[in-house]
């Protein structure tokens, strides 16, 4: 499915600069811009390549500066925001706009149409820029790449750049550092220019408090006659030229969701792991992230086989029985802080178990289960213990923020939820059943039903507040905040929360987190609660788990209802906006976060995977009821 903007839409810049899109070429890197063909964020570019897959990354090809020149005048197609002004103002020459498997302009004007394609080559870093003739008249085309060697969190400013230039008849290389960028330009006139573009303002980095300014460097100008029906390409690549992309070929006819989930699966043939990048445009790949997402993105679309290669992947490095918070990028060695992550990697590879039962793969994920659980008794990294008095988990080590509810400002962490999480126990209880039902069909000796049952006659004995009517957030120390998390553990296939109890704090979830985009982080009459996700970083690192509104807590909730209360209208009626929120910020992915607040405007990530990916999850669970 494809996305668009027309005339009205595309020429209002207020608008238009807001919308953005995404191309992703499944080994990490992407390209992302705005309809309006402004950069408003320093991740913006035409090729964001993940120059070791699948992380890396690095803006190569910010933009292409285009002007078109009919009878000796000069008319601009690009967008540009400086400090204090827009030039180029090509919106104003934009008639449509459109967003699928590429994304193309079309502009009008004078008598004149003209169209510009972007996409990216699938499996490599390289992308294609073509700009079509669709009208009656002869143009003049002038072309002025915008190139830098940007890692993509960071800011570039003109200096000693770049290392190396060399041009050719038909491609221009850029060189710094190790990494040459590649413009290959075979039917284009081409005139060596050398020069600095200063002080690009990116206005959503104003916003979030960060340096919002770059400059780019042009190498070279680019100019063709094109006579109607005539077009020219501009292929950026890493390393050595790539012939252009056949855009024709790019047609698909995927269901919508099914598209949007593409986005984030890595498929590296060999090249590194194959892995859920989290979200776009500044996630890596996160574990917690990876196996919340990976039943949505890969069991649910039939792709059984990636999810067991992501599984294997993270557990090849598995550390004191935790597999990775997240890979980072430029740097070899993960990182491990956190509680849940590897028990939502035994849900995953139960799930992906009761997708396709494979004894081998069983056999591998019993034994990972295995020593995730032992170190789990014994004490691992962080505090993380099963505490022997109630079989229940334990976590927190000063200074840290091991749940999801992981933001942290300085030295301040904002949501510590030390103790015992309600979620990471339901999770823990799921984990001892899950083991404890493989040892029983692999033939083992069972080691863990017995826990299992202890830990969950505990869960329900400590975690419930009659007084409240849902369940504590944490015990020891106790907190009775009204959150989400104790959605999970009633959501889990073995999840320990279950009868009038967790009927009555459905209820109450409902009435007060419940929105028509996911559900509140905290109650609006709490204390600490912030309804607006806005401001510097740490105001948004403030509010992000106290109220504001997160999409992938959808899926928690449907699962919740339907294990609780057996009720698909209630159910079916939580997911009644989510087609819309495919189009209402990213087009063609859905936001990491949302106002607690009404209207619940969309922030964060534009493209969230496990937002995507529990919605679709769900979406298919309730497809499949009768």
């Amino acid at each position: 499915m494809d996305y668009e903007l027309g005339l009205l839409e595309s020429q209002t810049l207020s608008v238009s600069s807001r919308r953005e899109w995404l191309l992703t070429n499944g080994i990490g890197g992407f390209a992302m811009g705005t309809a309006a063909g402004c950069a408003t964020r320093k991740y913006h570019g035409h090729l964001v390549a993940s120059l070791n897959p699948p992380t890396d990354r690095m803006v190569l090809l910010a933009d292409i500066d285009a002007y078109a020149e009919i009878d000796g005048l000069t008319y601009g197609l690009s967008t540009n925001q400086y400090v204090g002004t827009v030039h180029p103002d090509g919106f104003r020459r934009t008639s449509r706009f459109r967003a699928g498997r590429f994304v193309e302009w079309t502009y009008a004007f004078e008598g004149v149409t003209l169209r510009k394609r972007v996409g990216l080559h699938p499996g490599k870093n390289a992308v294609t820029v073509r700009y079509e003739n669709l009208g009656p008249r002869r143009v003049k085309l002038h072309l002025k790449p915008l190139v830098c060697h940007k890692p993509y969190h960071e800011n570039f400013r003109a200096g000693a750049y770049p290392k190396d230039l060399q041009f050719g008849e038909a491609e221009t290389r850029v060189r710094q550092g190790d990494v040459e960028l590649v413009l290959s330009h075979p039917k284009l006139s081409m005139t060596p220019f050398a020069g600095w573009y200063y002080r690009f303002e990116h206005e959503r980095e104003a916003e979030r408090g960060l340096d919002p300014i770059d400059d780019l460097y042009c190498p070279c100008e680019l100019w063709s006659e094109l006579p109607p029906g005539e077009s020219c390409t501009v292929v950026a690549s890493v390393g050595e030229a790539e012939p252009p992309l056949d855009f024709e070929a790019l047609t698909s006819d995927e269901e919508v969701w099914s598209a949007a989930c593409e986005h984030f699966l890595c498929r590296t043939t060999g090249l590194a792991r194959d892995t859920i990048v989290a979200g776009y445009p500044w996630f890596t790949d996160w574990g917690r992230d990876t196996m919340i997402s990976l039943p949505g993105l890969c069991l649910c679309r039939g792709e059984v086989g990636l999810a067991r290669n992501i599984l294997r992947s993270f557990g090849s490095q598995m550390k004191q029985g935790l597999i990775p918070n997240r890979f980072v990028d430029f740097q070899e060695v993960p990182e491990y802080h956190t509680v849940d992550a590897s028990l939502w990697f035994v849900h995953a590879l139960w799930e992906t178990l009761q997708a396709e039962w494979d004894e081998c793969f069983a056999l591998e994920a019993f034994a990972k289960i295995e020593e995730l659980i032992d170190w789990h008794r014994v004490g691992t990294l962080f505090g993380i213990r099963a505490d022997e008095t109630d079989g229940l988990l334990t976590q927190g080590e000063h200074g840290w923020q091991l749940t999801w509810m992981d933001a942290k400002v300085e030295d301040w962490v904002v949501t510590p939820r030390y103790g015992k999480p309600v979620e990471v126990n339901g999770l823990w209880v799921n984990a001892l059943h899950v083991a404890s039902a493989l040892a029983e069909k692999l033939g083992r000796e069972d080691l863990y039903g017995d826990a299992a049952v202890q830990a969950g006659e505990s869960f329900r004995k400590r975690f419930w507040s009659e007084s409240h009517g849902w369940y504590f957030d944490t015990i020891d120390p106790f907190d009775a905040q009204l959150r989400p998390n104790q959605l999970i553990a009633m959501a889990l296939p073995f999840g320990p929360a279950t009868g009038p109890e967790a009927a009555r704090a459905l209820d109450a979830i409902e009435k007060h987190l419940l929105t028509p985009y996911g559900l509140r982080t905290l109650a609006p009459n709490e204390i600490h609660y912030r309804g607006r996700f806005e401001g510097p970083m740490a105001a948004l690192d403030g509010a992000y788990h106290q109220g504001t509104v997160w999409p992938w807590l959808l899926g928690p909730y449907v699962d919740a209802v339907l294990r609780v209360t057996g009720d698909l209208e209630r159910a079916r009626k939580a997911l009644a906006n989510t087609d819309s929120m495919l189009n209402d910020y990213g087009m063609g992915g859905i936001a990491e976060v949302y106002d607690g607040d009404a209207p619940h405007r969309p922030n964060g990530c534009p493209w969230q995977a496990w937002s995507v990916a529990e919605i679709y999850r769900v979406r298919q669970k309730l497809a499949s009821q009768v």
